[in-house]
């Protein structure tokens, strides 16, 4: 039962009656959802998709976009998940680097026009169908024979490409089996003690890792009832954890700070919640504390870990663990996972959910995993005598930004391009509510206001810088890189 519809069919049969999803008045349960599967990978294979093409999916957290993606599974593809905030250009570089013949948005999100976006900025050449996915019911189709497929899927296909960018600014797609996309969930529900009994909030974004295969993907193997949040907003999230005694909640710090400093917090019943599983950024001891506190959220298991989109989750923190341990580190190594420190303090990590590699891309792959299978993280860490990790600096100069990476020189690339810039470099300067947010050192004429502008019409807004510094000339060492640490000390 290694593969995304083999669980979603032991699902539906386990949990039949149980509702699988919950978004506003809408519900559903485990052997419609599986139902409404059926019926999409049917209409997809009507509309010509066939087994080992990919998919991208581009929208919000919603039942909808569940039902989509577990499609996608269902027809014998491979799911290609966009960031919701990507700007037409971001969204159309990955279709077509992907290859995706299947693309399924939801235009109008936001008050944008996907759609005009998207044709605006590629021809699609490769995409023989684009489904609005408001129109995924009008898709559906008899099931026929649709059940073939999904035994036909293998453990060792791939299920599904989720892009990170690199160091050289443009995004890879980090490859994973579905033995290993189920594999992963199964764990992290299991450290996690998620059951049938849990009401899972998702805030995290179905297109990360975090909502998708510890969302959508550990739901199907527990049986919890999953609430997708297409946009995070304090009263909604603080009325639904109270109205549907919500039990699990992760999520990246800045939840949880806000729902500790919220004004109207203290007349809500938050006590439900259970599980709090953060990451993503440094977390404050003091948070800890408070999360778990009578006269803070009162949750009782409170843990940290920490994962990358090349594998996931490497470390995670356990029940019992003391608040400056959750705190001060991401964790332990989990199940089928395993973590060195090398020579150079580099966090090394090898195991079943270390990515297959990046979508053609052998050279990016081969400087990625070595030749003993360890994937090289580019992070600075030690591990303690009992294996916990502490991450103390970054081999690369990616900054975490409202639990979402980003990297400077996918920023710069972009800022490059702007008239009265000279020269530029980002860095990731502390910012309370976000972690981190960017800073830009420019060299030129271009006034601050206008290189955030040009910014945020060429990029996702996570991304763009919150500040513009000015400088006569950026520092550099003999071989020419810029040398971020000096710019930092700023």
């Amino acid at each position: 039962m290694d593969t995304i519809p083999a669980v979603l069919r032991h699902a539906a049969t386990t949990w039949s009656d149980r509702t699988a999803y919950v978004e506003g008045a809408r519900s559903l349960g485990f052997a419609d959802l599986l139902e409404r599967v059926r019926c999409t990978a049917a209409g997809y294979r009507a509309r010509g998709f066939a087994p080992g093409e990919r998919a991208a999916i581009w929208a919000p957290n919603s039942i909808d976009w569940v039902i989509a993606a577990l499609a996608v599974s269902y027809a014998g593809g491979t799911l290609v998940p966009l960031n919701s905030r990507y700007t037409g250009h971001e969204a159309a570089d990955i279709i077509d680097r992907s290859g995706a013949t299947l693309v399924v948005v939801a235009d109008g999100f936001l008050g944008r026009h996907q759609v005009e976006e998207l044709r605006a900025a590629s021809g699609l050449a490769g995409v023989r169908d684009l489904v609005d996915i408001a129109d995924l019911d009008q898709v559906a189709a008899d099931p026929g024979d649709i059940d073939r497929v999904a035994d036909a899927v293998d453990p060792d296909d791939i299920a599904d490409i989720l892009f990170t960018s690199g160091t050289t600014g443009r995004p890879k797609g980090a490859m994973s089996a579905h033995r290993q996309t189920v594999g992963v969930a199964r764990t992290w529900g299991e450290l996690g003690g998620v059951t049938a009994e849990d009401r899972y909030l998702v805030v995290n974004p179905f297109f990360h890792s975090f909502g998708y295969k510890v969302g959508i993907v550990t739901g199907l193997t527990t049986g919890a009832t999953l609430y997708p949040l297409a946009t995070f907003d304090l009263e909604s999230t603080m009325e639904l954890i109270e109205s549907e005694r919500i039990t699990v909640l992760p999520g990246a710090p800045t939840i949880y700070q806000s729902l500790l400093n919220a004004p109207g917090r203290t007349g809500r019943d938050l006590s439900s919640l259970r599980l709090a599983v953060t990451g993503a950024a440094v977390v404050p001891v003091v948070l800890i504390e408070r999360m778990r506190a009578a006269d803070g959220l009162a949750i009782d298991t409170v843990v940290t870990a920490f994962g990358m989109t090349e594998a996931v989750v490497v470390t995670m923190a356990r029940h019992g663990d003391p608040a400056e341990l959750v705190a001060t580190t991401c964790g332990r190594a989990i199940p089928r996972m395993e973590t060195r420190i090398g020579d150079d303090g580099e966090l090394l990590v090898r195991g079943d959910f270390v990515m297959l590699g990046y979508l053609d891309d052998a050279e990016a792959t081969a400087q990625a995993i070595d030749a003993d299978g360890w994937l090289h993280t580019g992070d600075v860490g030690v591990l303690d005598e009992h294996g916990n990790l502490t991450i103390t600096d970054r081999l690369k100069d990616m900054y975490i930004s409202g639990g979402f990476n980003v990297y400077p020189a996918e920023v710069e690339q972009a800022l490059m391009r702007m008239d009265g810039i000279d020269d530029v470099a980002v860095v990731g300067v502390p910012d309370e509510r976000m972690g981190e947010v960017g800073r830009a050192y420019v060299v030129g004429p271009a006034a601050a206001e206008d290189v955030i502008a040009f910014a945020r019409e060429r990029l996702a807004n996570f991304k763009v810088p919150r500040s513009v510094e000015h400088v006569d000339t950026l520092p550099r060492n003999l071989s020419g890189k810029v040398l971020k640490t000096e710019l930092r000390k700023n």
